[in-house]
């Protein structure tokens, strides 16, 4: 043995002396040879001409670090994998149904069906109820469901907190397992720990099935850290639904409340959406096929109805396109609801043409937010409106999570989408877009409420701005594709 190491450590010797003497060229022609792999990966699989500069810039000024970079977080693997683990079954189920002709109020907004339709390639729905509910009247009403559950509960969040939020509803899922029911809980991987001791605990204490979605306690097995499932929905005997918004947390309910929020009771046939939409990420998780079958009456409501499934695999880019026709589509009227808006220079560009065209347009964001970072590249956003003649509101704290989007009071959408880069491309996220005169009633009151509380923003405002401001804004705003 020991003439075998002496034999071997000769040649051993010699390929450390060399690599010793030529290091620099070998980590050369190696660094070189990643950023042309790496600049020919993203010429062909990046549509934003922004983010192709972005990483072609960063793999060749920072070698070796700018390719390991781009190889966990600028490589999309989340289609491929989906695919390894449905079959292609899902995609065929979320691609399923014709759109209708069912006439609508304008001619602009039968565009907009048909080309959301297009989008989704899901029907516009028919025979809908869809009950706005304000965050605390919500938690109560998916509480008081989920007891009277007889066969399965679906539920996905962003957020369960450990609370007193969470407890009411983890305690009642518990019940309806115990009684025989179906109960399935999906919550994101970051998302979950929010709260710690995380909810997850006490769910599977009591039996309850919980999933989390692209998770893994090891870092180097989670190279998704910035693809969160945002979506927020629970489908009951597959026949009720709830989506929105919120999330399961305590500032919901505590006195006095510290956030505000908005979710929405559906029933109808667009159930069968936010259904398939569970399945599909259930599957994608864990493997595991659900029943995705509507099993709930047909013919229940006025309201025209479809789910928006978008995220960063083969919905890509849907949630943009459907909020771009959407602007594109107003006569008279845009109200937008929204806690974070850095929407990008396309959306922006979009709102400025509709002011341009006559088209009233108002924003109500938080004026304090959550996120700082977010709230000052907000302001330099929304600057730009407010100088063409948009109607920008701050509203008081509590912080409003609200996410809606009315369009000339025909027209509804509403979910968990926010208009900004994260939500725009990066998260999976799921919205219900509404068409109802009497629905959009309801929206724009619950708007009207909001800014009889809240403080204008007109462009003097921002034009008495401190410079300092406008620069801590301007610098936060070049951050836009991150936020």
């Amino acid at each position: 043995m020991q003439d075998l190491i002496i034999r071997l450590a000769a040649p051993v010797e010699h390929a450390l002396a060399w690599l010793y003497s030529f290091w620099p060229a070998v980590a050369g022609v190696v660094g070189i040879t990643l950023a042309v792999m790496v600049t020919l990966h993203v010429a062909q699989h990046k549509r934003d001409a922004r983010a192709a500069a972005a990483w072609t810039g960063l793999v060749w000024l920072v070698p070796f670090l700018g390719a390991a970079l781009y190889l966990m977080l600028g490589v999309n693997r989340i289609q491929r994998r989906a695919r390894q683990l449905t079959g292609g079954g899902i995609d065929a189920a979320l691609r399923a149904g014709q759109e209708q002709g069912t006439p609508l109020q304008t001619d602009r907004l039968q565009v907009l069906a048909r080309l959301v339709g297009r989008l989704t390639r899901l029907p516009l729905t028919g025979g809908n109820r869809v009950t706005l509910m304000e965050a605390p009247e919500a938690l109560d009403a998916m509480v008081r469901a989920v007891d009277d559950a007889t066969e399965s509960v679906y539920l996905a969040t962003y957020i369960f907190g450990n609370d007193a939020a969470g407890r009411p509803l983890a305690d009642a899922l518990a019940r309806a397992h115990r009684r025989g029911v179906r109960v399935r809980v999906l919550l994101d991987g970051v998302g979950a720990l929010y709260s710690l001791p995380p909810i997850t605990f006490r769910l599977r204490r009591q039996g309850v099935s919980v999933q989390r979605f692209l998770y893994s306690i090891a870092p180097w097995r989670m190279p998704y850290m910035n693809l969160r499932n945002h979506r927020k929905l629970m489908v009951v005997d597959r026949a009720l639904g709830f989506t929105g918004g919120m999330n399961v947390r305590a500032g919901y309910v505590a006195e006095p409340a510290t956030i505000q929020d908005l979710h929405a009771r559906v029933e109808g046939p667009a159930v069968a959406h936010l259904l398939l939409s569970f399945a599909a990420d259930w599957a994608f998780t864990c493997r595991e096929e659900l029943n995705d079958n509507f099993a709930g009456d047909m013919d229940l409501g006025t309201v025209q109805a479809r789910g928006v499934n978008t995220g960063p695999d083969a919905d890509f880019d849907k949630r943009r396109l459907t909020i771009q026709a959407a602007i594109g589509a107003a006569e008279r009227e845009i109200r937008l609801v929204t806690p974070y808006f850095v929407p990008g220079q396309t959306l922006l560009a979009s709102l400025q043409l509709a002011i341009l065209r006559g088209v009233r347009v108002v924003i109500l964001v938080p004026e304090k937010n959550n996120l700082r970072l977010v709230q000052w590249a907000s302001l330099h956003a929304l600057k730009w409106l407010a100088k063409e003649g948009a109607e920008i509101h701050a509203s008081a704290p509590p912080f409003d999570h609200t996410k809606l989007f009315t369009v000339d009071g025909h027209w509804v959408q509403l979910g968990s989408g926010n208009w900004d880069a994260r939500s725009l491309r990066l998260n999976f996220e799921f919205d219900l877009e509404c068409y109802d005169d009497p629905l959009a009633a309801d929206a724009n009151a619950l708007i009207d409420r909001k800014l009889s509380r809240a403080r204008p923003l007109a462009d003097a405002d921002f034009r008495a701005m401190a410079r300092w401001r406008h620069v801590r804004n301007a610098l936060a705003h070049m951050l836009e594709p991150y936020l």
